[in-house]
């Protein structure tokens, strides 16, 4: 059994993820989702996670809050 390449190479070769730039991507993917016409309060409230997945999706993202909206009308119109 030889020594190959992969016992030769530094460890350190893959990059580490910062605190910093971490809270970046994620202060970037809330602020996408304020533009997608998400409430700022409850975005803010939402986990990372949830936040990633839904960024991922915006098509979905948009056609959720088209039908929330549609609703409130149609609740508004009701009740008058």
């Amino acid at each position: 059994m030889g020594t190959g390449r992969t016992l030769n190479k530094n460890p350190r070769t893959r990059p580490i993820k910062s605190v910093g730039e971490k809270a970046r991507r994620s202060k970037a993917q809330r602020a996408r989702l304020v533009k997608f016409g998400m409430d700022e309060a409850v975005v803010a409230k939402m986990q990372t996670e949830d936040v990633r997945r839904m960024v991922q999706r915006p098509a979905e993202v948009k056609k959720a809050l088209a039908k929330a909206a549609a609703k409130a009308a149609a609740e508004t119109a009701a009740s008058e």
